[in-house]
C-alpha cells in the first residue's frame, strides 16, 4: 500500500501551528496570573465587593468642626460629614463601624494599608492627596480668608497683595492648607510654621499674639476660636475668599463602584435637602459654609 507523505509546506506548518498555539496559552496564563497579581497587591476584593458582602463600613475620622465632632464624655461621634455618612449607609442598607481616630498625617496610610474603607470626615482636596487616593462628591464648601489681629488694617481695603514682602509672616502648618497659599500667593513673606499635628485654633493664636501677622482659616473654625478668644482675630476687611475647597469622603484609589455608590447616595440627600439641614445644624455662624449648587434649572414661568 502507498503511503502519500504531506507536501513539504503542509508539513512545516504543523510545528509553526503548535509554536502559536503554545504561546497563545502562555500569554493567556501570565494574563490570569497577572490579574491575580493585581488584586492580591490592591488587597484582595475590592473595597465595593468587601463592604456588600460583610454588609459594613469600615470608618475612619479625624475629630475637625463641623465635619466631625466627638462628645469628650461618651466618645460619641456627629458632624456634617458623621450625619450625613449615617443617612447614606441607612439608605444603602449598611452599617457604620468606626475603625479608628486617625490624624491629617496618617490618615492616607491606613487607607492603602485596608484598615478601613474610608475616612468619614470631610476631606479638602488637594493634587497632594489626589496622587495618593480618590474622593467622593463634594458634600459642602469651606472658603478660606485671611485674619489678622483684632484692630489691624494694614492690609485691609484690597491691601492684601503687600503681604508678599519678608517683612511680614504668616503663621501655618507644615504641609497643610495655609502654607500651600502662602508658597503659591505670597512667596516672599515668612513663615511662621507650626508641626502639623498642632491643633488648627493654635494658627489663630499665633496671630492674635503677634507672633505672625496673617494666617488662613475657614470661617466655622475662627467663630469656633473667638467663642473663647472674643476679639482675638478679625478678616481682613475688603479681602475675597484665597481659596473655596470642596469637602469630601476619601478612600482608596480606583474603587470606582465604591465610589459610584456613594455618589449616588449622596445625591439623594442632596436632592432631598438633608444635607442642607445637616449644615444649618451645625453652622454656629450663617453663610459660613458654602452649599452644593442643585445640578438644573428651573424652568421659567410660560417656558417650554
Amino acid at each position: 500500500m502507498n503511503v502519500k507523505t504531506l507536501p513539504p509546506a503542509r508539513s512545516a506548518g504543523l510545528p509553526a501551528l503548535a509554536a502559536v498555539l503554545l504561546l497563545l496559552a502562555a500569554i493567556t496564563i501570565c494574563g490570569c496570573s497577572q490579574s491575580t497579581g493585581i488584586k492580591a497587591a490592591a488587597g484582595g476584593d475590592s473595597v465595593y465587593e468587601r463592604v456588600m458582602r460583610s454588609g459594613k463600613l469600615r470608618c475612619a475620622y479625624v475629630v475637625y468642626s463641623p465635619g466631625c465632632l466627638k462628645d469628650p464624655n461618651t466618645g460619641k461621634l456627629s458632624g456634617i460629614g458623621i450625619d450625613a455618612l449615617e443617612l447614606a449607609a441607612k439608605n444603602l442598607g449598611l452599617t457604620l463601624e468606626w475603625a479608628e481616630e486617625v490624624g491629617w498625617g496618617s490618615m492616607i496610610e491606613g487607607l492603602e494599608t485596608n484598615r478601613y474603607d474610608i475616612i468619614a470626615t470631610p476631606i479638602w482636596t488637594n493634587s497632594t492627596r489626589a496622587r495618593l487616593v480618590d474622593f467622593g462628591k463634594p458634600i459642602y464648601y469651606s472658603p478660606i480668608f485671611a485674619y489678622v489681629k483684632a484692630g489691624d488694617r494694614r492690609f485691609s481695603g484690597g491691601k492684601l497683595g503687600q503681604l508678599d514682602s519678608p517683612r511680614y509672616s504668616i503663621a501655618c502648618m507644615d504641609g497643610e492648607t495655609a502654607q500651600v497659599i502662602a508658597r503659591e500667593d505670597f512667596p516672599q513673606a515668612k513663615n511662621t510654621a507650626l508641626p502639623q499635628l498642632t491643633d488648627a485654633a493654635q494658627l489663630l493664636l499665633t496671630v492674635s499674639t503677634g507672633k505672625a501677622d496673617v494666617t488662613f482659616a475657614e470661617p466655622i473654625l475662627v467663630g469656633e476660636f473667638l467663642k473663647h478668644n472674643p476679639q482675638a482675630v478679625e478678616r481682613v476687611e475688603g479681602a475675597r475668599p484665597l481659596r473655596v475647597f470642596p469637602n469630601c469622603w476619601m478612600f482608596r484609589r480606583n474603587q470606582m463602584a465604591f465610589k459610584s455608590m456613594l455618589d449616588t447616595a449622596l445625591d439623594q440627600l442632596v436632592n432631598s435637602g438633608e444635607i442642607d439641614k445637616l449644615i444649618s445644624r451645625y453652622e454656629s455662624t450663617p453663610a459660613t459654609i458654602y452649599r452644593v449648587a442643585l445640578p438644573y434649572r428651573v424652568p421659567a414661568a410660560g417656558e417650554r
